[in-house]
């Protein structure tokens, strides 16, 4: 079988990107990626010309593996874990709980995502005044961190002590705490440094700084 392919988009704006090509890499698994930069007509309605001819939702990222296309990033970091089975716990609840709170960033965290668009690169100089859903969905992510490092900190700095696919899924949301600087537990500020001296989110981080592509759009969110 050919090696896959996974279709991101910009490193410095792509959070869904970011899960699946983590979970890749942490697995060990060997892929080429392909970047479609973001942006220009049909961004924001899921109809860039050239993201829909390597996905069938128009979004990205899309593994394309053989034959088959996996439109979807957790579906790829699923299928990431059939190769690599260390992305998920060894234990079959604790294996439950990751795949619960994974699945739960993903469906979630709607206002946290709206008001905090990914931009790895960016740091502003003042923290914004948060609506109320946004500070609810802040409350949420420390309780789950802290929660979930009180019970599995003794393994190792992730979420579940090692690396796994909920790091990956957490892992934009670390960035976005850092861009727009917010104020955060101890905890929590233990649990985003060891993110981002993990090797392969330098790797990320290096070339999301590095990219030539600006969305616009994005940055005029920080005006």
């Amino acid at each position: 079988m050919a090696t896959p392919v996974l279709h991101i988009g910009n490193k410095n704006y792509s959070s869904w990107s970011m899960r699946s090509w983590l979970a890749l890499k942490w697995g060990g698994i060997p892929f080429e990626e392909q970047i479609i930069p973001l942006g220009g007509e049909g961004y924001g309605r899921s109809e860039i010309k050239e993201v829909r001819a390597v996905s069938p939702s128009g979004r990205v990222p899309a593994l394309h593996v053989g034959d088959t296309v996996i439109y979807e990033s957790l579906a790829i970091c699923e299928w990431a874990a059939e190769q690599a089975p260390s992305l998920w716990p060894a234990d079959p609840l604790v294996r439950a709980e990751a795949r619960a709170v994974s699945s739960e960033m993903h469906a979630g965290f709607f206002a946290l995502r709206r008001d905090m668009s990914c931009n790895v690169r960016r740091r502003l100089s003042f923290t914004p005044n948060w609506p109320a859903d946004t500070r609810t969905d802040l409350e949420r992510l420390f309780e789950l961190w802290g929660g979930l490092r009180a019970r599995y900190g003794s393994d190792g700095q992730f979420l579940f002590g090692q690396r796994s696919i909920a790091d990956a899924m957490f892992a934009p949301v670390a960035t976005r705490l850092r861009t727009y600087k917010v104020e955060t537990p101890d905890v929590a500020q233990a649990y985003c440094a060891a993110i981002f001296a993990d090797p392969v989110f330098k790797e990320w981080e290096a070339a999301g700084e590095a990219e030539p592509w600006t969305l616009e759009q994005t940055e005029a969110l920080y005006r």
